[in-house]
């Protein structure tokens, strides 16, 4: 699923190319992803484009008129540039969004359709899409603590509920993590001061190393291989492989929709996390399945 770094990177490359720019049409390729009625999909043609924002792991693309259309594309859903009225060709093509100087196409592998489409109207439009979890940027360590304390979680957990932290999924979770140095399933209100300062700001490093990376990318050309496996990451899709800070095997549990890669010997004290009583710890503390997480909502 595509997380902060990644829409960051999106947005970098789309505000060149749409912003200043009327949609002059919208093509719809599959009746699944548009998930509202009103204001209909039609009334944002003819419109200039004003301004792009990150919602979460959401791309929001504001119109005049204060209209927004709010794509959250899940874990298969990917973005492509195109030349102006491309086709929509095969079954993965779900949309596209038509400027004079090209095409935004979406598309989706599988045969799970998880991508969303919003037509949303203003602010309070935009609140109803929101879940609600802090921006790390912009927080400070106390309110970085006290939002992931205010429930009692695994780590693991903590750092990917859209309620307590924003645009934070599976991948970067364990690169934060194994940064920190510490297990994902030590408990929130478990850590001790210096290991809060050092979640903080392993959480803070990892996103804006990999921020700077996809957007140097993405001068280069758009961003077409969005992937949650990257050759340079250090635990995060290498299971199996040396550890690049110790040489150990990276090791990996797997729940349901979930699975977290890391290192015993740098993260958990050289205790491999793969027996009953984690499964039951993952039961009781994960949702079974990254919709179920996603549509998570703060109260």
């Amino acid at each position: 699923m595509p997380e902060l770094p990644d829409i960051a990177a999106y947005i970098s490359a789309l505000e060149p190319r749409i912003v200043g720019q009327a949609i002059t049409r919208v093509r719809l390729a599959s009746p699944f992803l548009l998930r509202t009625a009103q204001p209909p999909i039609t009334v944002v043609e003819g419109r200039v484009v004003r301004e792009l924002r990150r919602i979460g792991k959401r791309i929001a693309i504001g119109v005049e008129g204060d209209l927004w259309l709010v794509l959250h594309l899940m874990i298969a859903g990917r973005l492509h540039w195109q030349p102006r009225g491309a086709k929509l060709a095969g079954r993965q093509s779900l949309a596209a969004f038509d400027f004079v100087s090209g095409s935004l196409a979406l598309t989706e592998a599988g045969t799970k359709h998880r991508a969303s489409l919003h037509v949303l109207a203003g602010e309070e439009g935009l609140r109803s899409v929101d879940p609600g979890g802090i921006e790390v940027f912009t927080s400070d360590l106390n309110s970085f603590r006290d939002a992931l304390t205010a429930e009692n979680r695994t780590l693991k957990r903590a750092l990917t509920d859209p309620r307590i932290l924003s645009g934070i999924g599976n991948a970067y979770s364990d690169e934060i993590l194994h940064t920190a140095q510490l297990s994902p399933i030590t408990l929130t209100h478990k850590l001790k001061p210096i290991e809060w300062e050092r979640l903080f700001t392993a959480t803070r490093d990892t996103l804006r190393l990999w921020i700077d990376r996809l957007r140097a990318e993405a001068e280069a050309g758009f961003p077409e291989n969005v992937t949650a496996f990257r050759k340079d990451m250090a635990v995060h899709g290498r299971y199996g492989q040396p550890c690049l800070r110790c040489g150990e095997k990276v090791l990996r549990v797997r729940y349901a929709d979930n699975e977290t890669n890391y290192c015993a010997r740098c993260q958990t004290g050289g205790k491999v996390l793969a027996d009953r009583s984690l499964s039951r710890l993952l039961g009781s503390d994960w949702p079974r399945t990254l919709e179920e997480l996603e549509a998570l909502k703060k109260r």
